[in-house]
């Protein structure tokens, strides 16, 4: 397992949080999102997702990814 911070811009609430916590799981992979700080901490695997697929999966919610 792999892990990878991104910046994520535009996230405002809880509901943004649970965007971003979703958008990642359904790229195969894990978020925990820290509203305060405006990151995600990802866990991915690999050889099963890249970091440009979470990153687009992000931004077609809304979202800009940063980092």
């Amino acid at each position: 397992m792999s892990t990878i911070i991104l910046k994520v811009e535009g996230m405002t609430c809880n509901h943004c949080v649970s965007a971003v916590e979703k958008a990642v799981k359904e790229a195969g992979a894990n978020g925990k999102v820290s509203l305060a700080s405006k990151q995600v901490e990802v866990q991915y695997d690999e050889s099963k997702v890249t970091v440009e697929a979470i990153k687009e999966a992000i931004e077609e919610q809304g979202y800009d990814v940063v980092q």
